[in-house]
């Protein structure tokens, strides 16, 4: 497992792929984070986070769609399914890789909060689990876009296919109130609160696992056929 994800890793940061997250997550960033300063004369770290979770929902699956739809493309899928390791530390592996990614990312927004520390007291407390929901955000979107990845062989397919889902999921609670609890939008919004509640941490886990299985499904089936 860590073998790939040390190898997943190099791919990210000796690619621009990687890069290509972190920067257009970071310039989104900063661009919420001025109009927050100079235009709302806000001084709260956590609330820059409502905006962090709609840029992950469109830089996320950059991560994810070439995961499996790589391989699969450029026809290594079937010596990666035919390895001596196991589909489930390739798929860990894959996941654990960008989750890196997404960490050092989520490391660099702490610049922001050092900005407002300086000018201010922001709580670090509540900045603490702003970060923490964001991060169980973040992984519950990474697996799903490995799930997406796994599909099929086109990574624009799998980003848009990710991308969209993340929409459907965000605009739930307008459709119907009930549907509220597949939102996960909607389920992070308390951790900016500085609440940290064992439902929500729950849901996010639960659903990050049931990616990761589906995908070893789709994998082993797959393997299965050839």
């Amino acid at each position: 497992m860590f073998a790939v994800m040390k190898k997943e890793l190099k791919s990210y940061l000796l690619s621009p792929t990687g890069y290509v997250f972190i920067g257009i997550f970071l310039l989104l960033f900063s661009v919420f984070f001025y109009i927050s300063i100079f235009s709302y004369q806000s001084m709260n770290f956590e609330y820059l986070f409502y905006n962090g979770a709609t840029i992950l929902t469109f830089v996320a699956p950059v991560l994810t769609m070439g995961m499996f739809a790589a391989e699969r493309r450029s026809g290594t899928e079937q010596l990666l399914l035919t390895s001596p390791r196991g589909i489930t530390s390739i798929v860990l592996g894959k996941l654990l890789a960008a989750a890196v990614v997404l960490l050092i990312t989520e490391a660099l927004t702490l610049m922001y909060f050092g900005i407002l520390k300086y000018f201010g007291d922001p709580s670090l407390k509540v900045a603490f689990s702003t970060l923490l929901g964001f991060f169980l955000l973040s992984l519950a979107y990474l697996s799903f876009g490995m799930f997406a990845s796994s599909l099929t062989e086109n990574q624009i397919i799998a980003y848009f296919l990710t991308a969209g889902a993340f929409l459907l999921m965000w605009f739930l609670p307008d459709i119907e109130e009930s549907l509220r609890i597949f939102s996960l939008i909607s389920m992070f919004d308390k951790f900016p609160e500085g609440l940290i509640t064992v439902s929500e941490v729950v849901t996010f886990v639960s659903f990050t696992i049931l990616f990761i299985l589906l995908t070893i499904i789709v994998l082993q089936r797959r393997k299965s056929v050839k």
